[in-house]
């Protein structure tokens, strides 16, 4: 067994996670999202994690995006957690559920106003005329909420990745790289190490 013996890999996630969040330049919370359609096509991206625990990893996003309408098509993810500072990786992959409304209401009732602007501004992954169209959408958006509560869009949510497997990777010298995968077993996890 590694990281202290343990058979959670949350606990182990959590503990890499705080130590990236001390020692890389910035945004220790970005992540590598890969989706794939529903003729099997994949897709990936940066975003970034809003939050994590034995449920699984959460992020937020607009339903009607190109990864949103995957995620519906089909509910299945993968994650990459990239810490250079750290010489670390760590690998997820599941199945995806959207937060619940209240979970999606309290993280956009927190986000910046401008960013509660864009979310209705934007029709995101969709074509646009021009960079002014977005700017003229900022500005209708912004002169309808004028100084009032901005409500979360009814597109505007979170998924949940809840994980079946995550996978630790770890730079050692003279490529003696750790490598230990966690598999979820009927609501239990197994671990095993794996050559690098």
């Amino acid at each position: 067994m590694v990281e202290g013996e343990t058979k959670n890999p949350f606990v182990v996630f959590a503990k890499w996670f705080s130590e990236a969040e001390v020692s890389e330049p910035s945004l220790a919370e970005a992540m590598t999202l890969a989706t794939a359609d529903k003729n099997g096509i994949p897709s990936a991206r940066m975003v970034l994690l809003k939050g994590f625990g034995e449920d699984g990893f959460v992020f937020y996003t607009n339903f009607e995006s190109q990864k949103g309408v995957e995620l519906s098509e089909n509910p299945k993810a993968a994650l990459v957690f990239h810490w250079k500072s750290l010489k670390r990786q760590v690998r997820v992959s599941g199945s995806v559920k959207p937060v619940s409304d209240e979970d999606a209401d309290i993280y956009f009732a927190s986000r910046s106003r401008g960013a509660q602007i864009g979310a209705w501004a934007s029709d995101q992954s969709r074509s646009m005329s021009s960079p002014l169209e977005l700017e003229k959408r900022v500005a209708k958006f912004t002169a309808k909420f004028g100084i009032s509560k901005i409500p979360r869009p009814p597109y505007w949510s979170g998924f949940c990745v809840a994980p079946d497997t995550i996978e630790f990777w770890e730079e050692r010298p003279l490529r003696l790289n750790r490598r230990f995968l966690y598999r979820s077993e009927k609501d239990e996890w197994s671990m095993s190490q794996l050559f690098p």
